[in-house]
């Protein structure tokens, strides 16, 4: 099981007006006093939930068609999304370049049938949908982290930092956490030599001694996203803007969840989300080779 460490409460200057829209509006949150794992959920310790409980992930279930219309049936088969790097630069403006859909990959098969984690069991796990990482969180007897808890923990008692450590990237030049070194997405020089997911605890811890809230691998919060902060206090939104409802994607019926922390595949000139304030919205059903998450208490 993953140690935790004790966070304090206090005010969290909460967003960003520097990067990108949603992380706005910056305002003051209160947050309370908890705990975190100390790093994310590795592969060994989710395969203690699996063989404990014989949990089968959204990757390795049958798809409804129901909840992909438009789909054909033959392309309904388990599976989750897989980084591929390309052969040389590409317009970055069209993701599908670099993301197929493999069938067969999940958790224990990050990249295909043909793939193990026998050799990384101290990576994070990936593969792994929100309800996946909420069945897990409730066997552990614990839960995911709000979005708040979580930017809180990620800046280490800093206020209003545009890193987790600090105002510079590599202070020093130090690599501080897990992304892409080099030129998105066909050129990756690797993280202090990791190219991927790196084993956790490989950068240095932030200043209440968590490893990789920045990077290595997205991970999930428990809140729905919005596409602006919702302030404390602000004037409520009506039944039709509800963010469980703001979160479906067109013609979907799977909301999305608000994902923090960046991840091995963030780059300068693709993804400046490797920073506390930074967030994503990711649909509850779907498996990526970078999404993984940690619980708090």
């Amino acid at each position: 099981m993953v140690s935790m460490i004790q966070i304090p409460g206090g005010t969290l200057l909460m967003g960003s007006e520097a990067f990108y829209p949603e992380e706005g509006p910056v305002h003051d949150r209160e947050v309370a006093a908890f705990e975190l794992d100390e790093h994310p959920v590795t592969n060994a310790e989710y395969a203690a939930f699996v063989d404990s409980t014989g949990y089968v992930t959204i990757a390795e279930r049958p798809m409804d068609p129901a909840d992909y219309p438009g789909v054909h049936p033959d392309d309904l088969v388990p599976g989750a999304m897989v980084f591929t790097a390309t052969s040389g630069p590409v317009d970055l403006g069209d993701w599908r370049q670099w993301w197929r859909w493999e069938p067969g990959a999940h958790w224990r098969h990050p990249f295909g049938l043909d793939s193990t984690i026998d050799d990384r069991m101290d990576h994070p796990v990936v593969h792994v949908a929100y309800p996946d990482a909420a069945a897990y969180a409730a066997w552990a007897r614990k839960r995911l982290a709000t979005e708040a808890e979580w930017e809180w923990a990620a800046r280490g008692g800093l206020v209003g930092a545009r890193y987790a450590w600090g105002e510079d990237l590599r202070p020093d030049g130090v690599v501080m956490a897990d992304t892409w070194q080099g030129e998105f997405p066909h050129l990756n020089t690797g993280a202090a030599g990791w190219v991927g997911t790196a084993p956790v605890g490989m950068f240095p811890a932030n200043g209440y001694g968590l490893h990789d809230m920045i990077g290595n691998v997205w991970e999930w919060t428990d809140d729905y996203w919005t596409h602006r902060h919702t302030v404390p206090g602000a004037v409520a939104l009506d039944a039709g803007q509800r963010p469980s409802l703001l979160s479906s994607e067109p013609g979907s019926r799977i909301p999305r969840r608000v994902l923090k922390g960046g991840s091995h595949l963030c780059a300068p000139e693709y993804c400046l989300r490797y920073r506390p304030a930074a967030r994503s919205a990711q649909a509850e059903d779907t498996a990526m080779t970078h999404i993984g998450f940690r619980c708090a208490r």
